[in-house]
């Protein structure tokens, strides 16, 4: 008979410990272990990477050749791996062109349903093909918004916030400051302008012309200086405000400026299109009467039954075909709980766990048998309620004769394993060994496995007094997304969970209004960890009704997923700030001063001691053609990102590059004596990360392993006042072992006198919190009301509420999240 495992001999992939493991085909295989322990390394490092290599060997000669830059795993001999598909958490940068209808290929069907079987006008002389109902596209994009939808505009108000500013107290808002925004108040003295009249009350006329002209007059300007400076004149070339806004927006070379002069930009629906992307070729055309850009905006569950009457027609012509197609695939996303989203919802909306639900959902449409399909927590962004649904898809795949390696940390998952590949006993140096392989119930014997204790332990929780409130933060009649007229109540000075199903409106409540609320009343200097100018834009604005208790918010820290850089030269140790300490005790160093070299030397990021084969990034990027590109260790340097020079200077006998390929644990040892850098190192052991090593790239880190190296980052600060704590799913990635030290931090935050608001599904987190916000009763439309709110213990009493069960069964048994 043919050996039904795959058997791995001497995997030594970051730090496994050169690991012999047996794994079953044909199987649900839960990998487990704490953050850092090995277990994506084994996954994916491993498994699936030598799959990768092996798929490369089989095709061209050109292929073949890319494997000694992309490099194989370090492992001895794997036998029986079948083909492999990786499904990662890690998220990718998509542009608004993206959506869920491309990430999906639904968009696609939809286009050839009304190119092939659409309604025409009368008169029409031929079809349109099916590129001209894509805004991706020339030949169907709006030529005024080219397919965006949206234009950005500016307007008096946008422009000129405080009106009853004169021009020369700073009226125009949107100028630029220093000498070329005094420059343009100059000028327009000159031009006979009044500047010390209040803007509202010069004439329309004159503020028309002012912000909107296209004119750009040269006239002769007489500066006032101050006495003792040349008072000499010059020739100055006006431009308006509207001018400035959108020349520096399309044309500056300056991210800062950029997202300046964004905040004084409107984004408008195209006067065109209505913000239907497409041109009126395409729009004048049906089916079951509706255009292409009503349907993809409907919820992908509505736009089933649409379809669904034109699918069960007997006949085999092309619409009730590709109707069958399109109801087939959407009824599998509506399954793993993704009906509420539209097919021209944007992919940088979209989590990390949506994105890839929606990419198992392709897969699980696409009809391969024999595969082993590797997947990173599928269970992540899901409720308990959808979890199951996720389980019964993933059994799916696994009737289809395929193998599925699943990274995990939900235990409600690992128990319906067939198999389980425990990790540890814990992270970095101290992990990377097999602790148990086999069925679910032997962990039972593992004694050092940090896993057995969530997975069989039936006691219930210790009891924790819950918090009183210091006050109370009131939104009012907010309406964004499927939030519609809500009013919230978000105590102070206690720990608050807002949970709800997937697509209820939490992350659209807590991440967006709230935060959007309290900046505005902080004004725009507040400081936040991982904030994306582009989303705090004016596209992103609710509606409020009202707000009350904003006064009691001194400062607002904000932080996501969203990764800490797109490349390996962002790492760790530079974004937390800590490596700035590390490069000056290496230029304090008695070879560094004779030598001359100052602490820019000793960064990777300057031109002088980096490598200049890679730039300092330790890594080339590696061209595929035919797959996404990848990274592989510069040839030069070898992944130390220095020239030999640099690499000459040793601190208590280590380079700068040994120092960065430090995990946090044995860095905080070595620099304990470096205040600066010890009290880095430490608050990132605090949150559970001492597994990292500091010179990690950024690209490696998981959505979760960012947000709380962003959480590290402010918490190493001096806190002053009342500061408001928002995460947005902080367990992302999380053993159930590192969510006990994450939350002990977050608690602590709370004791010190602040509030904590987070977005999250994990039932632990939600017991443990003084109050919860439960959103729902479903996604979507069905969404965006409050079901229920209170103590934990209310809540899990709570009629209607879909998290009341899971939240009962939680409070009563740990094991039970």
């Amino acid at each position: 008979m043919a050996d039904s495992y795959v058997r791995v001999r001497g995997a030594r992939e970051h730090n496994l410990r050169t690991i012999d493991v047996d794994i079953p085909r044909d199987a649900l295989v839960a990998f487990t272990g704490v953050s850092g322990s090995g277990k994506s390394s084994l996954a994916f490092g491993t498994l699936y990477a030598e799959a990768q290599r092996r798929y490369f060997e089989s095709v061209a000669p050109y292929a073949r050749r890319l494997i000694h830059q992309v490099g194989a795993p370090k492992v001895e001999d794997i036998t029986g791996l079948p083909p492999a598909v990786a499904l990662e958490q890690r998220r990718s940068a998509p542009t608004s062109r993206s959506s869920v209808g491309t990430v999906t290929t639904l968009s696609n069907t939809l286009r050839m349903l009304f190119s092939r079987a659409g309604d025409y006008p009368e008169g029409t002389a031929a079809r349109l093909d099916s590129d001209a109902f894509s805004p991706n596209t020339a030949a169907g994009a709006c030529p005024e918004c080219h397919g965006l939808g949206t234009v950005h505009r500016v307007t008096e108000q946008s422009l000129v916030p405080d009106p009853a500013l004169s021009i020369a107290e700073g009226a125009i808002a949107a100028w630029p400051g220093a000498w070329q925004g005094k420059n343009l108040r100059d000028i327009l003295a000159a031009l006979g302008h009044d500047i010390d009249r209040p803007w509202h009350e010069l004439p329309r006329a004159d503020r028309d012309w002012i912000l909107f002209t296209d004119e750009q007059p040269v006239v002769t300007v007489h500066p006032v200086r101050d006495v003792g400076r040349i008072q000499r004149p010059y020739k100055g070339q006006y431009m308006s405000a509207r001018r400035y806004v959108l020349h520096t927006f399309a044309d500056s070379k300056s991210e800062t400026l950029r997202k300046r002069v964004q905040g004084f930009m409107v984004a408008e629906p195209c006067p065109v299109c209505a913000g239907r992307r497409l041109r009126p070729e395409a729009l004048a055309v049906t089916f079951e009467g509706q255009d292409i850009a009503t349907l993809a905006g409907m919820p992908l569950g509505a736009l089933a039954e649409l379809l669904r009457p034109t699918a069960a027609r007997p006949d085999d012509e092309v619409a009730p075909t590709l109707a069958r197609d399109l109801v087939a695939r959407i009824e599998v996303l509506t399954e793993l709980g993704l009906g509420y989203l539209s097919m021209d919802r944007p992919s940088p909306t979209l989590s990390a766990g949506e994105l890839q639900r929606l990419r198992l959902a392709t897969q699980l449409r696409s009809g391969l048998f024999g595969v082993v399909y590797v997947l990173d927590e599928p269970s992540a962004g899901l409720h308990p309620a959808d979890t199951e649904s996720l389980l019964t898809v993933l059994g799916r795949l696994k009737e289809a004769g395929n193998s599925l390696f699943v990274v995990e940390h939900d235990m409600d998952v690992v128990r319906r394993a067939d198999w389980i590949v425990d990790i540890g006993p814990r992270a970095g140096e101290h992990g990377g060994q097999v602790l148990h392989s086999g069925p679910v119930a032997g962990l039972a014997d593992a004694t050092a496995s940090a896993t057995r204790r969530f997975l069989f332990d039936t006691a219930p929780p210790a009891a924790r007094t819950v918090r009183r409130p210091t006050g109370t933060l009131t939104l009012r009649g907010v309406t964004l997304h499927n939030l519609r007229g809500l009013d919230a109540a978000f105590p102070l000075g206690v720990f608050t969970a807002v949970t709800g199903v997937s697509g209820s409106g939490k992350s659209t409540l807590v991440t967006r209004v709230l935060a959007e609320a309290v900046r505005e009343h902080l004004g725009d200097g507040t400081p936040e960890a991982g904030e994306d100018a582009a989303e705090a834009g004016p596209m992103a604005r609710a509606q409020l009704t009202g707000a009350e208790g904003l006064a009691a918010i001194d400062r607002l820290v904000r932080v996501d997923q969203k990764p800490i850089g797109r490349t390996p030269r962002s790492n760790l140790a530079t974004y937390t700030g800590l490596f700035d300490a590390v490069r000056k005790v290496f230029a304090a160093t008695d070879a560094a001063r004779a030598r001359g070299y100052t602490a820019g030397r000793f960064s990777f990021n300057v031109t002088g001691g980096r490598c200049e084969t890679c730039q300092g990034e330790g890594f080339v990027a590696v061209e595929l053609l035919f797959l996404p590109g990848t990274y592989a260790p510069c040839t030069a340097c070898h992944g130390a990102r220095y020239n030999p020079e640099t690499l000459e200077i040793t601190y208590r006998d280590r380079t700068v590059a040994e120092v960065l390929a430090m995990t946090v644990d044995t860095a905080a040892d070595f620099l304990a004596d470096i205040p600066a850098a010890a009290r880095s190192l430490r608050t990132l052991q605090d949150v559970g990360l001492g597994y990292l090593r500091l010179g990690q790239p950024a690209t490696e880190l998981s959505g979760g392993e960012a947000q709380r190296i962003k959480l590290a980052t402010e918490l190493q600060r001096t806190r002053r006042g009342h500061t408001l704590y928002l995460l947005d799913e902080p367990t992302t990635g999380l053993h159930p072992a590192d969510t006990e030290v994450l939350l002990r931090q977050l608690h602590g935050l709370v004791d010190a006198g602040h509030t904590v608001v987070v977005v999250e599904h994990d039932m632990g987190v939600v017991a443990g919190a003084d109050h919860v916000i439960d959103l729902g009763p479903g996604g979507g439309a069905d969404g965006g009301r409050i079901v229920a709110a209170g103590t934990p213990a209310e809540v899990a009493d709570a009629p209607g509420s879909r998290t009341a069960h899971y939240l009962a069964r939680r409070r009563a048994r740990p094991d039970a999240s």
